[in-house]
């Protein structure tokens, strides 16, 4: 299948480019930015060696339609989806945090709860949680980047404050706007028979100080959803949920000796085995949008989203 791994893009009034592990980014005349999603998967801070086939078209249009969904709630920095795997918006100066919230007890948290820490992020974790439990109420356990590198590091909102990362008026507002962004994605997961179990908001502050939402929301590579039928069965039983997100990666990873440590090398993924990435993504993509995907034309996937762009450059100028 032919999918986008890389661009090499110079677009009109181009000033700026970043490449992130996934999405790659253009700033157009100091004031927008050209986002584009790439094929490229991520896992443990890894850039895996292969694309999954219609991932980035999968990732744009679930974010971007989720902010359509939720912007009478959050503001945030889109303008525009010129191409399927394109976004454009306002540039913003982003928080250096991303808000992660959590109903359920899994992935990552379960995995810290298991070696035995029950203090995640400032947050306590009282004991006899089962991984994938519930909650009482949903937690936020925010991430900054680590000093050296690119990995997440768990932060608490106490050290945010006193490293001066986020003023405390400004981390009042991010907290408020991602427990509404949490629970207007549980109720549109909930709608098509899906539970939110948790996700990841990323923030920036627009030229005229306003703070916006910005990057994905509730995409399978932000996210984690399990299906609501089955999941009292489940955990009663002590059996693993089905998951739609990209844990599943991260389990089948972990099971061929990878976690990103030191030493350790990226197993082959094999052709059969990343169409089984792609079709789950497609699934997850059909079941939270209650839509069917309609893939694009991958021919000249380069091509298509460059001629989209200009498009979209020239007709605004």
């Amino acid at each position: 299948m032919n999918t986008i791994t890389a661009t090499n893009f110079n677009f009109p009034n181009q000033k700026g480019f970043y490449k992130g592990k996934v999405r790659e980014v253009y700033t157009i005349n100091d004031d927008l930015l050209v986002m584009i999603a790439t094929d490229r998967l991520s896992a443990f801070d890894v850039v895996m060696p292969k694309g999954i086939p219609y991932k980035g078209q999968i990732l744009n249009q679930i974010a971007t339609k989720f902010m359509s969904q939720t912007q009478d709630l959050v503001p945030n920095w889109l303008i525009a989806t010129p191409d399927p795997n394109v976004a454009v918006g306002h540039l913003c100066e982003p928080f250096k945090v991303e808000m992660v919230i959590r109903g359920y007890m899994s992935g990552h948290a379960a995995r810290e709860y298991k070696a035995g820490k029950r203090l995640l992020c400032g947050v306590a974790l009282p004991d006899g949680l089962k991984e994938n439990d519930k909650f009482p109420e949903p937690i936020i356990t925010p991430a900054t980047k680590a000093e050296m590198g690119d990995h997440d590091e768990d932060i608490s909102r106490e050290d945010i404050l006193k490293r001066g990362i986020v003023s405390e008026e400004e981390y009042v507002v991010l907290e408020d706007y991602t427990r509404k962004l949490f629970q207007r994605g549980s109720e549109i997961a909930a709608s098509r028979g899906l539970i939110l179990v948790d996700t990841k908001y990323e923030f920036g502050k627009t030229k005229d100080g306003k703070i916006v939402l910005i990057d994905e929301i509730h995409t399978p590579d932000s996210s984690r959803y399990f299906y609501a039928a089955g999941y009292l069965d489940s955990q009663d039983k002590g059996e693993q949920q089905k998951q739609l997100s990209k844990e599943f990666v991260r389990q089948w990873l972990i099971t061929n000796g990878f976690q990103g440590l030191e030493g350790q090398s990226v197993p082959e993924m094999s052709d059969a085995y990343i169409e089984t990435v792609s079709d789950r993504y497609i699934e997850l993509y059909e079941n939270i949008m209650g839509e069917p995907f309609i893939k694009a034309d991958v021919s000249q996937i380069q091509v298509r989203i460059k001629t989209n762009v200009e498009r979209f450059l020239a007709d605004r100028s």
